[in-house]
């Protein structure tokens, strides 16, 4: 009896220990454990008329796993075309320490890869483009810190320009208003005059620093048949856009190339890429630098065209719209 009892204590005083024991193993192993990385991502979004990329960007991070003041948090910076702005928000950035900016348009982008040169911060553009900038050293390669998702310009430059021959075939002038000095605007100019001359089409190009000289710019044209816009700031920008608008529907003539509405002013189309797709196929990138894969080495990867048209705007100009345009439209606004 006494050898029975004597088993049952011994029992239960081994059970106690084991319990204690990998509770205590428990405790250490959880102090030991390191804290989860939380990623600090510097945003410059830096111009408005595609703001929304950040919003496509943040969304697809989510779906791979990066949730918000969790394990990754954003210094969303946003802004306007303007240099001094650019430098000083990405040169934050880097006294900061981010682990990675997602930088765009093409001014910005170039600004955080000249700041970033030797810091070890990753960077990943977006709405940029990379044709005679020294931006990138190629598409497969981009070297250095560097990688991002590519402005079409040249070929969304073109698009442009065809759907604005097939909504108004008479237009013999085009304006061609534009931002003074903007990178992106010789690579889509060189593309344009030759298809231009070939299809009898004057281009006439119309560089200014802000509304108020686009404004004076317009009033100094006699005749002019359509306006076409570049991928570039100004024309994007709602205060110009206003001025060219009025201009337009004073003299009853289409503005195409970028799909905007101000004051009650409407361009007839726009071919663009699509704002939060590519801001996804950025995040993809950031996400594969942020798993250890250097940026210099992940080939940049191009966004793919938007076709938006404005058939209610169409129509009160009296422009044909024919069932084969409206059938490559990936938007339409009746």
């Amino acid at each position: 009896m006494t050898d029975q009892l004597n088993f049952q204590i011994r029992s239960r005083i081994g059970l106690v220990v084991l319990v204690w024991s990998v509770l205590i193993g428990l405790v250490l192993t959880g102090c030991g454990a390191e804290e989860p990385k939380v990623y600090r991502v510097g945003v410059l979004s830096g111009l408005s008329f595609v703001a929304d990329i950040t919003d496509g960007f943040k969304t697809e991070m989510t779906k791979r796993g990066y949730i918000e003041d969790k394990n990754i948090i954003y210094d969303v910076q946003t802004t306007d075309f303007d240099m001094v702005v650019y430098q000083n928000i990405i040169q934050k950035f880097v006294e900061d320490k981010v682990d990675l900016i997602f930088v765009f348009p093409t001014e910005a982008s170039l600004e955080a890869k000249m700041a970033t040169a030797g810091t070890g911060i990753p960077v990943v553009f977006d709405f940029t483009l990379i044709e005679g900038i020294d931006l990138v050293d190629s598409i497969r390669e981009p070297g250095g810190n560097i990688t991002g998702v590519r402005y079409p310009g040249p070929d969304i430059a073109l698009k442009r320009f065809e759907i604005m021959q097939e909504l108004a075939p008479e237009a013999v002038r085009i304006l061609v208003p534009y931002q003074r000095g903007y990178l992106n605007v010789p690579p889509q100019l060189e593309a344009l005059y030759p298809v231009a001359e070939a299809a009898g089409v004057t281009l006439i190009e119309a560089p200014a620093d802000n509304e108020v000289e686009l404004e004076k710019v317009l009033q100094m044209q006699t005749k002019l048949d359509a306006i076409l816009f570049v991928a570039e700031p100004l024309t994007v920008n709602p205060d110009a856009f206003a001025v060219i608008g009025k201009y337009a529907a004073e003299h009853k003539i289409p503005v195409g190339g970028a799909l905007l509405s101000v004051d009650g002013y409407d361009s007839v189309f726009g071919v663009n890429v699509n704002n939060i797709s590519t801001g996804a196929q950025a995040a993809r990138l950031a996400d594969k630098i942020l798993r250890g894969t250097a940026a210099g080495t992940i080939p940049v990867v191009s966004a793919e065209n938007y076709l938006q048209i404005n058939y209610r705007a169409a129509q009160e100009l009296g422009l044909n719209v024919d069932e084969g345009l409206l059938s490559q439209a990936d938007e339409i606004i009746r």
